[in-house]
């Protein structure tokens, strides 16, 4: 099984200008990897959500790949929202759920029903036509470059273990960049970033 920081490295280094959204345990792990203005932490009291908002700024930005690195409970929370991007037509999102069964920032406490829940079948169901499975951190790179390549939606159901973030807060002594500064002030430099500005 992988760990975080395998499945990130090998990210950052091929996301060329996508957006990355991220969501809970995948916070802090890939501001440890990349420092982008194009990173985005949707890690406010707002779990489950992260694969809506992602969505949101791909049909926003259509011509730009967007990236959510999701955790499994927080998919879990909104099976829906893979629906939701099948029928809004969105070409150009790609879906990261980081399975490793536990709600990480809470204690690892176990996500319900992870040890029998496909999240590639349940992608495939909701009409994805590229879904890609990840246990192994050599396969890292032929498969994100492949589900980098071409038209979306795109499911990447990665296998990692678990690790030892604690609760997420904002402000000047959070590690991770993105976290310093305010959910509304990282949206708008967000929004500044994608306007070009």
């Amino acid at each position: 099984m992988m760990t975080k920081d395998e499945l990130f490295a090998p990210l950052a280094r091929l996301r060329g200008d996508a957006v990355v959204v991220t969501t809970m345990g995948a916070v802090r792990t890939w501001a440890q990897h990349s420092s982008s203005e194009l990173d985005f932490a949707s890690a406010d009291s707002a779990m489950g959500h992260a694969a809506d908002l992602a969505l949101g700024i791909a049909l926003a930005q259509p011509k730009r790949k967007v990236i959510c690195l999701n955790g499994d409970g927080s998919m879990l929370m909104s099976l829906g929202t893979l629906v939701t991007i099948v029928a809004s037509g969105a070409r150009n999102l790609v879906l990261f759920v980081l399975e490793n069964r536990t709600y990480e920032i809470t204690g690892n406490q176990p996500v319900p029903g992870a040890k029998w829940v496909d999240y590639m079948v349940l992608a495939q169901g909701s009409g994805f036509e590229r879904v890609y499975s990840l246990t192994k951190a050599e396969d890292c790179d032929g498969v994100m470059s492949a589900a980098l390549a071409g038209d979306g939606p795109v499911l990447v159901a990665a296998q990692v273990a678990p690790g030892e973030d604690g609760p997420l807060r904002r402000g000047p002594n959070e590690p991770a960049h993105y976290l310093k500064v305010s959910l509304a002030q990282s949206a708008r430099g967000m929004r500044r970033v994608l306007a070009g500005k």
